[in-house]
């Protein structure tokens, strides 16, 4: 019996020796130190002694058993460590590539066009003026030639926010126009060149071409000999700057309660020369902004006597002329926050 354990402690350190892996030494300890192994069937051989033999047997079973278990741990940690290290090196991270750029998004194409308005006409000396988007009844209308009965007043669908003051009605602006008041209270006796960009509201459907919430630019234009022609020539040289060098642009007669006279201007259509096309609705023609001389009345509402100055005023929509230059048939696509549509513009 005593050979026997001593064959079982050689064999196993035999073969714990070859033992390459964790798997390997899974299967030698099944094979040699598990409860059903070589060395446990062994021990069930002690009945089978001489009672003054058992002790010494005992002892020499659990030193081997022993031996082998402590082996067996320092071969694990080692095949542990050896594993780890492998994982390591085939996860490994070449830290020596250049890293991928955050994707740190783009400007939005209504923020586009605004800078883009915004650049045609700084380097034709006009000056970039915020104007507030909470107005007055008075200046967003009766100080722009609507009066409360003027049935121009029917055209811009009105948000009225409530006031502690029933005499003063406080309304979102319907339109830039208001900030001509502010400029020309503002600057007075100075001439004035300046463009009034920011949003505006109106309590309208939406749909495909109608928003509550929008963007439009506003110019306004106040010196002294300040004719038709001075509006004529601006206008052709932001619609070249804008769309294409040699469009064509024409000038319609128009109705707007703060300018005398007033135009529709409009632009060949640029995707089919001037043909017809469905963008152009078969007309040959698109049109990209509303303007005219401003009304003698606005002018002296804004401090200016219309006798000595003169001047002309124009407003447009950012959202329209992206649509034109784009081919977009929706304008909700601005204001739906679709990445779909958004990431186009870069």
């Amino acid at each position: 019996m005593f050979e026997q354990l001593d064959q079982i402690e050689k064999e196993a350190k035999a073969a714990l020796a070859n033992v390459q892996s964790l798997d390997d030494l899974a299967a030698w300890r099944t094979q040699w130190t598990g409860k059903k192994g070589s060395l446990a069937q062994a021990s069930q051989s002690i009945g089978k002694l001489d009672p003054k033999d058992r002790p010494a047997f005992g002892q020499r079973f659990g030193a081997i058993k022993q031996a082998l278990s402590e082996q067996e741990a320092t071969l694990e940690s080692r095949l542990q460590s050896a594993a780890l290290h492998e994982e390591l090196e085939e996860d490994a991270v070449d830290i020596s590539l250049p890293g991928r750029a955050a994707n740190i998004g783009r400007l939005h194409p209504s923020t586009q066009s605004l800078r883009r308005i915004q650049h045609i006409f700084a380097e034709m000396g006009f000056q970039v003026w915020e104007s507030r988007e909470v107005e007055s009844d008075e200046y967003n209308f009766e100080l722009l030639n609507m009066p409360a009965h003027h049935p121009a007043r029917d055209m811009w669908d009105t948000f009225y926010v409530q006031s502690d003051d029933p005499q003063q009605k406080v309304v979102l602006r319907t339109h830039t126009s208001p900030g001509q008041i502010h400029v020309m209270r503002t600057l007075n006796p100075e001439p004035i060149r300046v463009i009034l960009p920011g949003k505006c509201y109106r309590y309208e459907p939406v749909s495909a071409r109608s928003e509550m919430m929008f963007h439009q630019v506003e110019g306004l234009v106040i010196g002294r000999n300040i004719t038709m022609a001075d509006l004529k020539g601006t206008l052709a040289n932001f619609a070249r700057r804008m769309f294409k060098d040699d469009v064509k642009v024409r000038y319609r007669p128009s109705y707007f309660p703060f300018t005398e006279p007033s135009v529709e201007v409009d632009i060949e259509c640029f995707i089919c020369g001037g043909e017809g096309c469905r963008i152009c609705k078969k007309s040959g023609w698109l049109e990209i902004l509303g303007a005219g001389m401003v009304h003698p009345t606005v002018l002296r509402n804004g401090g200016y006597d219309p006798a000595e100055w003169s001047g002309f005023a124009f407003g447009m929509g950012p959202e329209r002329q992206t649509m034109l230059r784009y081919d977009i048939d929706d304008i909700r696509w601005f204001f739906s926050n679709d990445g779909r549509f958004l990431e186009q513009f870069g």
